[in-house]
């Protein structure tokens, strides 16, 4: 496995640890009433799940398995990978930080970060895209049955 698929699993896995634990105090609190201000932490549960965790597990994964881009760059351009790494992370961390404080004192600085992260992180998706969609387009081979028909049908 090439450093930058490492980079994003190993990631991953830090927010799962982290979105477990950010779940287990958000249960204790539902439980035993320890803080009201805790329930604020649920949407940041699902964040650091959904974006933290699924979302750079699939692109690490789609970037160390899927088929190379050429044999000169089997990757492609890293940038991309790159950017939208830092992106997606910077999205996320700006999203923990901001999202409980936005529900405890709502300011509109507060909701500018927010907003903010919500566009890194639609930037690290699409950049992702833009960097793993060569990989599977259909290839036109010698062999295949469009190649066939667009030779008039031998």
């Amino acid at each position: 496995m090439y450093p930058q698929a490492r980079f994003y699993i190993r990631t991953a896995l830090t927010y799962l640890v982290l979105a477990f634990m950010v779940a287990t105090l958000v249960l204790l609190n539902q439980s035993t009433g320890l803080d009201a201000r805790l329930g604020a932490l649920q949407p940041v549960f699902y964040h650091l799940l959904m974006v933290g965790w699924a979302t750079q597990l699939i692109g690490g994964v789609g970037l160390w398995m899927l088929p190379p881009y050429s044999r000169e760059k089997p990757r492609g351009d890293e940038r991309l990978g790159w950017g939208a790494y830092g992106a997606l992370n910077a999205g996320l961390i700006l999203r923990v930080i901001a999202e409980p404080l936005y529900t405890w004192q709502p300011r509109p600085v507060l909701g500018a970060v927010l907003a903010l992260s919500a566009v890194l992180q639609v930037i690290a998706v699409w950049l992702l895209v833009i960097a793993l969609w060569p990989r599977v387009r259909r290839r036109i081979t010698p062999e295949s049955p469009l190649r066939s028909l667009q030779q008039g049908g031998r």
